[in-house]
Parts: C-alpha cells; structure tokens; sequence
C-alpha cells in the first residue's frame, strides 16, 4: 500500500512530498490523475497541479470529477493511473460523492495493484477511519449544511489526520479535547508536511504531532 497525506500549502512547501510520491509510482513515464472534491473552481486547482507536477517532468494528466456524471470509459482510464491525487476543500461535500459513486472500492482495487494514493487536506481526511477532524476546531472547521450523519470514511489507515495544524494553545485545547475520546492517535502536520506511508511504514515529512488520550507528542525525526 502505497499513500502520500498532504496537509497543505503551496509548490515549494510540497516539493519533497511530491517527488516522494512519483518515485513510490515506480514508473518511467507515469499517469496522474487528479480528483477535486468540487467541479466548482476545479479547471483553475487542476491547472496548478499539472504545473507542480510538469516541473518534475510529468506529462500525463487525467482530470476526474467525482460530483458530475462520468462514464465507465473515463473511470477505467482513471484507474489505470500510476497515481491518483484527491484535492482539498470541503470534507463533507467530497466524502458525500466518493460514497455516491462508491469509490471507495474503486480506490481500493487501485491501491492493490500497486497505485499511489495521495490526498491533500480534504482529500488525506477521506482515506481515514472517519472524517471527524473535519468538523473542529470551532474557529477553523469545514461546514456540513447536508447533515450528514454517517462520517465512516475509507478506513485505509489507522490514525486521525489533522491538516493545516498550527502549533498553538488553542488548537491544541481541541485537538486534546477530541483524543480523549479517540481510540486512535491523531496526526496533526502544519502546510508543507504530511505523512507517506509504505508497506505499513510511515514517514513523516516537515514537524509533525500525535496527539493521543489528551496528550501531545511531537515527532522530532522527520524528513524534508
């Protein structure tokens, strides 16, 4: 299994996190595929990805929308990609489309045979156990106007993600508050971090925090 979280920011604060990515592809001439958690805005999100990712020599790109109709033709092209890459945005809105179109096991299918997974912000929350860290902290949260009950993501790891942490005594109250009653360490990375994770080994790129029953650590051994 093959997984890259991003949590955010721009090109050269991604730059490492984006190399790594297209060296766990494996290919010469590798495929990318990005999926917007909106179609709105998406043409101008999918214009800086290709830039990022034509500068490390990329020259394949598929432009995928969960959240309009798509045929079977465009998904399979999508699935035969070396990498696909979930953009950020509203975690409530994007989790809805995914499980309309049950992309889960799509994505699944694709990790299998041996595919990169990547996320960023929105799109890491998604690949969790649930989207919960979406929802805090109260000054800084994604809005769910649909009422959506059932928060069950993709479960593809086995951690909490928290993007576009900010070290600070009033993230940290909420971020606590909520690990007291998680069974699972919450990773909070900053923009320009994230986590890669390969065979069951994670790695962490940029200063990065667990946080875990009410306590916080920080993981001092990073890279980038």
């Amino acid at each position: 299994m093959k997984i890259v979280l991003y949590s955010g920011g721009g090109e050269k604060e991604n730059q490492f996190l984006n190399k790594r990515a297209l060296e766990l592809t494996g290919a010469d001439v590798p495929k990318l595929t990005f999926i917007p958690s909106s179609s709105y805005d998406a043409e101008e999100d999918f214009k800086f990805f290709v830039e990022e990712f034509s500068k490390l020599g990329v020259q394949r790109f598929i432009h995928f929308c969960v959240d309009t109709p798509f045929t079977k033709t465009l998904l399979n092209e999508v699935l035969k990609s070396d990498l696909i890459f979930l953009g950020g945005g509203n975690t409530f809105y994007f989790l809805k489309h995914l499980k309309k179109n049950k992309m889960f096991g799509h994505f699944k299918k694709f990790l299998k045979r041996g595919g990169v997974l990547c996320g960023l912000s929105a799109g890491a929350i998604v690949l969790t156990p649930h989207v919960h860290t979406a929802s805090f902290p109260h000054f800084d949260r994604d809005e769910n106007p649909w009422d959506m009950k059932n928060l069950s993501a993709m479960r593809l790891v086995n951690f909490e993600f928290f993007p576009h942490y900010k070290n600070s005594k009033r993230y940290d109250a909420e971020l606590k508050h909520h690990s007291k009653k998680s069974n699972l360490p919450l990773y909070a990375c900053a923009d320009g971090g994230g986590i890669i994770i390969e065979k069951d080994q994670l790695s962490f790129c940029g200063k990065s925090h667990v946080f875990f029953q009410g306590r916080k650590f920080t993981i001092s051994s990073y890279l980038g």
